[in-house]
C-alpha cells in the first residue's frame, strides 16, 4: 500500500520525474474523482499522484469532487498528503513566484459538498479544526525547503473563495481585514475533508500573482500561467526533497 499522496493543482497536472507503475480508476460512494490515481516511484519512494482539476485541467474549482478525491486516496491506503495549489498574494511579501506553507485557512466558499458526516450517523460528529493542517507535514515541507535552499514563507492564512472568477479589489480588501495573507479557490473543503479522514495533510501554495488591487494593473491570466510554469520547477524540487524525509 502507498501511504503518501501528492495532489497537484493549477500548473501541476503531472510529475515529470515520476516513474509510473500503474494507474487505477477508483469508484467512490461520492461519485467520480478528478481522474485515475497515478502510482509510481519518485526519488525511490512510492507515491500516488492525483491532478485536482483533472489531467487536462478541465475541472473548475467549484466543480471539483473533493470528497471523491480524498476518499479514493484513503481507499488506496494513503495516510499523508501534500497538496499543491496556486494562490494570489495579499500580504506584501507574497510576490509572484513565492512559495508559502499556510498554517491557517478561512472558508468563503458555498454550496460545495463539504463533509462526510451528513447521514446514516450513529451520532452527530464534529472535528477539531483549530489547526487545519498537519504540523508534522508542514515541518517536513519547511525543513525540506531550507535544505534545498528554496525560499518559502513558513506561515500564512489562506482565504478560500468560490471561483471560478477572480475576486474584486473590494473583496480582497475584505479578506485582508479578516487576516488573509493569500487567496485561492481549492483550499476548502479539501482541508476539512482531509481532517475528517485523519490524513496528515499540508499545503504548498504557489503565489501566481498579486491579488486584485494589489498589483500595478489588471490581473493578466497569461502572466499567471507564465509564473506558474516557472515556479513549478522549484515546487518539484521541494516535493522531491520532502518525499525523502516523510
Amino acid at each position: 500500500m502507498v501511504d503518501l499522496a501528492i495532489i497537484g493543482g493549477t500548473g501541476l497536472t503531472s510529475l515529470k520525474d515520476l516513474k509510473i507503475s500503474r494507474r487505477e480508476v477508483v469508484h467512490t460512494p461520492y461519485g467520480e474523482p478528478s481522474g485515475a490515481l497515478t502510482f509510481g516511484s519518485l526519488c525511490d519512494r512510492e507515491v500516488v499522484f492525483l491532478a485536482r482539476h483533472g489531467y487536462g485541467h478541465t475541472i473548475p474549482p467549484h466543480m471539483v469532487n473533493y470528497r471523491a478525491n480524498l476518499w479514493a486516496l484513503k481507499y488506496a491506503g494513503v495516510s499523508r498528503v501534500i497538496a499543491v495549489c496556486a494562490v494570489g498574494g495579499i500580504h506584501p511579501d507574497l510576490l509572484p513566484g513565492s512559495l508559502v506553507i499556510p498554517d491557517q485557512i478561512i472558508d468563503y466558499t458555498w454550496s460545495r459538498e463539504h463533509t462526510y458526516f451528513e447521514k446514516d450517523l450513529a451520532q452527530v460528529t464534529h472535528i477539531d479544526f483549530t489547526e487545519p493542517y498537519c504540523g508534522k507535514m508542514r515541518s517536513v515541507l519547511i525543513e525540506s525547503a531550507q535544505r534545498a535552499n528554496i525560499p518559502v514563507a513558513t506561515e500564512g492564512t489562506y482565504g478560500a473563495t468560490q471561483g471560478p472568477r477572480l475576486e474584486s479589489a473590494a473583496e480582497i480588501n475584505r479578506l485582508e481585514r479578516d487576516g488573509c495573507d493569500m487567496v485561492g479557490m481549492t483550499g476548502m473543503p479539501e482541508a476539512a475533508l482531509a481532517k475528517e479522514l485523519e490524513f496528515c495533510y499540508a499545503v504548498c501554495a504557489v503565489c501566481a500573482n498579486r491579488a486584485a488591487g494589489r498589483g500595478a494593473g489588471p490581473i493578466d491570466i497569461r502572466e499567471i500561467k507564465a509564473t506558474l510554469s516557472r515556479s513549478m520547477a522549484q515546487v518539484c524540487l521541494l516535493l522531491e526533497e520532502a518525499i525523502g524525509h516523510c
